[in-house]
Parts: structure tokens; sequence; C-alpha cells
């Protein structure tokens, strides 16, 4: 595990910089859409808890107008083919994210952990996690629960926490490989 921590790092900024020039056009004609769709700069930026508990900004395209504060159907569709996350390329090549890994939170969950919870820290925030693809309807759930919030932080969180503990245990290429292959096959196939 520990010299494949080494590998990761140089297979993720390698791959960032393949889909960046691949995804060039795409990423171009998506930011010219989603900013005169949301008629702003049409990227959002956000503070949010990186590896060792360090800050750091992730980047993703607006998919919510900010005058009428609600998705616009373009964002519902970047969303729902996971295209607002196509920023994060620049993450990963900053080396602030990995393809696989925990997705990265807001303050006041992954930076309050205690005891061996804490060990997720080691982790670079990533893409994609086996917990993101469990939760991709999370949004859904929680607008089906009577306390989101509490439902959120006593049942989901936690749940995330142990399987995130549990990839940083079992984190290999080949574990890799599987978790991109379910994200891929639960964004564009389901």
């Amino acid at each position: 595990m520990g010299h494949y921590r080494n590998w990761k790092v140089l297979i993720d900024c390698i791959l960032a910089i393949f889909l960046i020039i691949l995804f060039l056009p795409l990423l171009i004609i998506l930011f010219i859409i989603v900013s005169l769709d949301t008629k702003s700069n049409g990227i959002f930026y956000q503070k949010r808890i990186g590896q060792f508990g360090k800050g750091f900004t992730i980047y993703k395209f607006k998919t919510i107008d900010d005058n009428k504060r609600e998705s616009s159907s373009i964002g519902l569709v970047l969303r729902k083919f996971k295209l607002d996350e196509l920023p994060q390329l620049f993450n990963i090549l900053k080396c602030e994210m990995s393809f696989v890994g925990p997705r990265p939170d807001i303050e006041g969950y992954y930076d309050k952990l205690q005891g061996a919870s804490r060990k997720i820290l080691e982790l670079k925030p990533g893409l994609t996690s086996e917990a993101s693809i469990k939760y991709s309807n999370e949004d859904a759930i929680l607008k089906q629960q009577e306390n989101p919030l509490f439902y959120n932080d006593e049942i989901i969180f936690p749940d995330k926490v142990k399987m995130n503990l549990y990839y940083l245990e079992n984190m290999s290429f080949a574990n890799d490989i599987k978790i991109l292959s379910k994200t891929v096959f639960k964004v564009f196939i389901k």
C-alpha cells in the first residue's frame, strides 16, 4: 500500500493531464454554456477539507443561478452526468485531490473526526469512492427524512467514514480501477 500511494500521485497527475487535453474542447464549451445559463463566470468555488485536514478550493461548473437560487435545467443535466465535476481535474493536477478517495466535504465533518477515524485525513479527497457511489442519490435520501441534517450526521456520514476507512486499509491499483469502473457504470449506464 505504501508504494502504491507514491505511484497513485503520479498516475493521478498523468491521467489528469491526459483528460484535460482530451476534454479541453468540452470544458470550454461547457464553461461558455454554464456562464450564459447562470449569468456568471460559470465556475463554482468552495472551501473544502483536504488531505491532513488542510483546506483547499474545489472547482465545479455552476449549476445554480445565483439570482433564482435553484438549479437550471442545464445544471440538472450536468449534475446527472457528473459533468459539473470536470473542473476538479485541475484540483487533481494541483495534487489537492485524487481520482479515488473520500469526496471532499465542507468544514465541520472530516476535520472534526476523532480517534482512529482521523486516519481518513491521510487520504487525498477524490472524485469518486465507494461511499459516493452508494450515496449517489444522497439528496433524494435526505429529502425523504423528517430531519435531514440529523440523518446525514448520524446515519450517512458515519457510514461514509466506515467505508472510507476500509478503502484506506485496502488501497490498491486494482481497487481504484474497480471503483472508477463502478462510477462510470453508475453515471452513464444506470
